[in-house]
């Protein structure tokens, strides 16, 4: 196999000199070229390097080059080389995508370990990805087989050592605490606390309390205090899961503790200093949440240091084979239980399948194939699962007003019968959707709520609009009746807690990203 040509572009002579020296000392085919020269040599040359690495200096006339580098080559391998402290060079850097980095100082073996991940071995156009499996924690594993995942995780390890917080953006269940933990790890703040607060799961005062801790002085003028989550963190790293739910005074609270890094604790007036790195998530569109939940603008760009959007799971289908396998050999060896095969045909329906639920819907389909080995129901449930989303998606569709096509004209108007079939149509799928999302929920109507995506007064009054009324309960199943939904689920649920119960001796398997 040919040596791979490596163009190094630089205006640093002593680093420029001191990568090409590393690469000549090794027989590799390297060419040095100046900042300002670099576009025109990749235009004249009609054969490509096989590697660029790209100092980004100490200015932004790097970034410039890098930009209308991918422009020109899309596809093209770019190495940063990166000089600790330019922070903001990197994370600009980071979002036009290149490839990896390396910083200065560092070693030959460093150096030549980067050449031969991107250019030791070849691979076809288009070819998948090779699967990583990344153990973040003790409950939690990253994984990348996609470009998307492999962009993430470049983001995540250019990100660790960089004292900017980071909002943390995707889907529910697609992983976002994943990326916080993966983030702390490769961090230097690695061996100091790593904690998590859900902002949506408790109430102002609460919520404070458990941030920021409490002071109270009793009879005997004795102080009694409990210390919060950031005072607990010190020099390590806090997690402030959906962000957005956090209320309005709080927000103003937590803005000055970002600024002055010192806060009070609830009901007291003692002072308390902590160096701590905050990391946020958010599942719902900030830009929507500050127009209207009252999220603060300040805060959010005060939390948005650098923004780590994760794509769902439909968008990135390819991981989809690797991530069911890989659940499947840990809940299988967590619970005692022979792995089970996914044949062609059912790994074809969970690639088609789009995942609202993303990775949490994922391994919990795992749980319930695991559960039954029952290859055809594992398939009608994807089925089925896919009809009703797309009776949402047609739902949703038809409640939103158009903004868009030609006006009726004067002879459609005229024609009443379409109409009343389309209504017709309408108001059957809409009793016929709610019905079965009731059903599926036992008649848990904040549930189906949820699952429709609708509220639940608006629920309540599609429910008396359609007068639907619950079912009377059936005989009980018959040997050879298909296994109700029901069954499946409380199955699932027993090896679930199965799982989490510490009587086993495992630690409970959460998705991952």
């Amino acid at each position: 196999m040919a040596s791979p040509r490596i163009l190094v572009i630089g205006d640093e002579p002593v680093a420029v000199r001191r990568v090409n020296d590393c690469l000549v000392r090794n027989s590799l085919q390297a060419e040095t070229v100046e900042l300002n020269a670099a576009l025109a040599r990749v235009r004249s040359n009609p054969v490509l390097p096989d590697l660029l690495m790209l100092s980004l200096g100490e200015g932004y006339e790097a970034l410039g080059t890098l930009q209308r580098l991918r422009q020109l080559h899309p596809d093209l391998k770019i190495v940063l080389l990166c000089q600790s402290g330019k922070h903001r060079q990197v994370i600009a850097a980071v979002r036009m995508l290149g490839q990896d980095y390396l910083m200065f100082p560092f070693r030959d073996a460093e150096l030549l370990d980067l050449v031969h991940k991107h250019v030791g071995t070849s691979r076809a156009p288009g070819a998948a990805e090779v699967a990583t499996v990344e153990e973040v924690g003790g409950e939690h594993f990253f994984l990348s087989a996609s470009a998307l995942m492999n962009k993430v995780r470049l983001q995540a390890e250019l990100l660790a050592n960089m004292e900017v917080s980071v909002l943390i953006t995707g889907e529910s269940g697609s992983g976002k605490e994943v990326i916080a933990q993966l983030i702390h790890k490769l961090s230097s703040r690695s061996d100091r606390p790593f904690l998590k607060i859900s902002c949506a799961a408790l109430t102002g005062d609460l919520l404070e309390r458990e941030l920021f801790g409490w002071e109270r002085r009793a009879s005997t003028d004795t102080p009694s205090t409990k210390a919060g989550k950031f005072e607990l963190c010190d020099k390590g790293t806090i997690l402030l899961d959906e962000i957005t739910e956090m209320p309005a005074n709080l927000q103003a609270k937590l803005l000055h503790v970002l600024q002055e890094k010192q806060f009070f604790r609830w009901g007291g007036e003692t002072v308390v200093e902590a160096d701590v790195r905050v990391l946020a998530t958010s599942s719902v569109d900030i830009q929507d949440a500050i127009a209207k939940r009252g999220f603060r603008k300040d805060l959010y760009y005060r939390l948005n240091g650098f923004g780590v959007a994760l794509p769902p799971l439909r968008e990135r289908r390819e991981e989809i084979p690797n991530l069911l396998r890989h659940f499947m050999h840990r809940i299988a060896a967590q619970c005692s239980r022979a792995v089970l095969p996914f044949s062609p045909r059912l790994m074809d329906a969970c690639v088609q399948y789009s995942w609202p639920g993303n990775l949490r819907e994922l391994q919990n389909f795992v749980i319930r194939y695991l559960v039954m080995a029952d290859e055809s129901m594992a398939i009608g449930e994807l089925i089925e699962g896919q009809r009703k989303l797309s009776l949402i998606n047609s739902f949703t569709e038809a409640s939103s007003p158009s903004t868009s096509g030609p006006e009726p004209t004067a002879a459609e108007a005229r024609g009443p019968d379409l109409k009343c079939l389309l209504r017709s149509l309408k108001h059957e799928a809409e009793v016929q959707l709610i019905t079965d999302m009731l059903a599926e929920t036992d008649w848990n109507r904040r549930k189906a709520a949820r699952l429709l995506h609708i509220s639940y007064r608006g629920l309540l009054y599609k429910i008396r609009q359609h007068a639907i009324t619950r079912a009377p309960a059936g005989p009980p199943n018959m040997a050879g009746d298909p296994i109700p939904r029901q069954t499946f689920a409380r199955a699932a649920a027993a090896v679930t807690n199965q799982i989490s119960s510490p009587n086993t001796g495992a630690h409970n398997s959460k998705p991952s990203r």
